[in-house]
């Protein structure tokens, strides 16, 4: 009896911060369906009417819809490649003892703490710049024609930006399975003679499999919704070539102001996302099992 008068009272005082929560999420994704729905332009205020499913039709026959996918897919691989090769090889080398290893680590994990913003802007101004950047400075060093990286080769650039924000957090993760590691295992393992590379495949590799897993897990559902570096760095262009699903719908919504278009644009975004976490919660939850 006192067992349950105890959940009643824990269930009672959590409910204002679980209603709280649900009125969070809920209410502005009731009103993002109901106004996909309309035909709502800012420009033409009072003249919203319904019409149906018109707003997702345009949306998903858009041309710019299907370069904002295939854009939204290359930046989320990209970064999950470079940040987990890049993580695994960062994590096997502040693994090893070495002078300096704490002040190390801490430099290698500051870049997860600047703000998108800030970290677009350097590498807009102090890194890409052709004419006054970094990266220009050391062509014409050795002699070579500076390169407009944005310009150019815009989603590449982009995802360099965001594979160095993410890179700490991936060798965090990687760095604290690796450490779990049995030593013992790896010691008989180099007596029976088994080399370097031997090792990482067979017992390394396979010990880390999990913090990959989740690794992948937590980035993917983080990299879709990538939008600051784009809108600093490149404003989705040249043309769409830069231009990934939120920026799609941050441009239909708010620079051509059909509310209508952009909330049909938004509820996609969020079907596809879900897609996605379900696919890979499927994906770590066999992993786990294993």
């Amino acid at each position: 009896m006192a067992t349950a008068h105890s959940r009643a009272a824990a269930r009672l005082m959590i409910s204002p911060a679980v209603l709280l929560l649900l009125g969070w999420m809920i209410i502005p994704l009731s009103m993002t369906i109901y106004f996909s729905f309309l035909s709502y332009n800012l420009l033409m205020p009072g003249m919203e009417q319904f019409i149906g499913f018109t707003n997702y039709e345009y949306f998903l026959t858009d041309p710019a819809f299907f370069a904002a996918l295939t854009n939204t897919l290359l930046l989320v691989g990209g970064v999950l490649v470079i940040t987990i090769v890049g993580g695994t090889l960062l994590a096997l080398l502040l693994d090893q003892p070495f002078w300096g290893q704490g002040i190390v680590r801490i430099l290698v994990i500051a870049p997860f703490f600047v703000m998108p913003t800030v970290s677009a802007l350097v590498w807009k101004n102090m890194f890409m710049n052709p004419v006054n950047g970094l990266f220009a400075y050391l062509a014409k060093a050795l002699g070579l024609q500076p390169f407009d990286f944005l310009a150019h080769a815009p989603l590449a650039s982009i995802i360099l930006i965001v594979a160095w924000q993410w890179l700490p957090f991936a060798t965090l993760i990687l760095l604290t399975a690796l450490q779990s590691l049995d030593q013992e295992q790896l010691e008989a393992s180099e007596m029976d003679g088994a080399n370097f590379l031997n090792r990482f495949v067979y017992i390394v590799l396979p010990h880390m499999s999990r913090a990959i897993t989740v690794v992948i897990l937590i980035q993917t559902i983080f990299l879709l919704s990538v939008f600051a570096e784009i809108l600093v760095t490149t404003n989705g262009g040249p043309g769409t070539s830069s231009t990934n699903i939120t920026y799609l719908v941050y441009a239909q919504s708010l620079l051509q102001f059909d509310v209508g278009g952009g909330s049909a644009g938004g509820i996609v975004a969020v079907i596809l996302a879900n897609i996605v976490a379900v696919f890979l919660m499927r994906m770590i939850g066999k992993n786990l099992e294993a």
